[in-house]
């Protein structure tokens, strides 16, 4: 894939250069020290732009949004030492897919680039089948057709929402998507929302039905950390957002029904008060099954 990076300091331009190179996973086609003078033609090719929150002239923030403007539509990965929390709901806020922090660590760099390629391949791939569809189904009828271009997916509105979340970068977005799927496949089966054991024992079962129960037993640990990394993540974003707009429709949407409301004004007590760790207890049930509620009401929406 094609790599478009803004960055203002030279030392680290190289850094990601050189990361990007060696570790094979996209080919840098321009860079520039600021988003001061990049436009929509520069980065049009790009698949992804890497570039830096805070930088001389144009901030990172006032870049993406200009080149949204602009019509770029691809996908943005912010580069930030910065802790300030309101800033960064308002990068996620502007259309920033995740974060790699600083300093830069090659690990980090690579991982979370990959996470973002393969959804874009995921998507890339699904719109692909959707124009198939179109073209088989502009044999029978036009309205039929069109029909078919503009419909969105269970999966679609799922990772829809988690991008709205902040995670669908997040290691755990996949564990949340394969959970929402499973759910949304065997509904008539589950009268209200299992235990959350039986339900990742059923999602990794579904995975691989060869799975010995010892290796089961590790991986469902794993996904349960995973999870619970993730839903912080969303529960710091909105967090986030309600200290920048406390009215802000996203922030009156989610805070209430994801989470409990109380720990929603403790996180948002730590991120003014500077607290890196969250007190928080976090009600994974309860926001799995609102989760899978919204995904579920914007498929059935045929305006959605």
């Amino acid at each position: 894939m094609n790599m478009y990076l803004i960055e203002d300091d030279p030392a680290t331009r190289r850094m990601l250069e050189r990361i990007l190179e060696d570790g094979d996973v996209g080919t840098v086609i321009g860079s520039a020290p600021s988003g001061q003078h990049v436009t929509y033609e520069d980065v049009r090719n790009a698949d992804i732009v890497l570039i830096d929150l805070l930088m001389p002239g144009k901030d990172g923030i006032q870049t993406i949004q200009d080149l949204r403007a602009q019509g770029y539509q691809g996908r943005f990965v912010m580069i930030s030492q910065v802790e300030n929390k309101e800033m960064v709901g308002e990068a996620y806020q502007s259309g920033v897919d995740t974060f790699i922090h600083k300093p830069v660590n090659r690990l980090e760099v690579l991982a979370v680039l990959k996470r973002v390629m393969e959804h874009l391949q995921l998507e890339q791939s699904l719109s692909t089948i959707r124009r198939s569809l179109s073209v088989l189904d502009g044999h029978a009828s036009p309205g039929r057709a069109m029909s078919t271009v503009v419909s969105k997916t269970f999966a679609d509105h799922a990772h829809d929402v988690l991008t709205t979340l902040g995670i669908a970068g997040e290691s755990g977005s996949g564990d949340l998507l394969k959970i929402l799927q499973y759910l949304h496949d065997q509904e008539k089966i589950w009268r209200e929302m299992p235990a959350l054991k039986d339900l990742y024992q059923a999602v990794l079962i579904g995975i691989d039905p060869r799975i010995s129960y010892e290796q089961l037993q590790r991986e469902i640990k794993a996904m349960e950390q995973r999870l619970r990394r993730t839903i912080l993540q969303a529960l710091g974003h909105i967090a986030s957002i309600g200290l920048t707009d406390y009215a802000n429709p996203t922030f009156e949407q989610y805070a209430p029904r994801l989470f409990d409301f109380q720990d929603v004004r403790t996180r948002m007590k730590e991120i003014q008060d500077g607290e890196k760790t969250t007190r928080c207890r976090l009600n994974i049930k309860k926001f799995l099954t609102a989760l899978y509620s919204e995904v579920k009401t914007r498929s059935e929406d045929p305006y959605s």
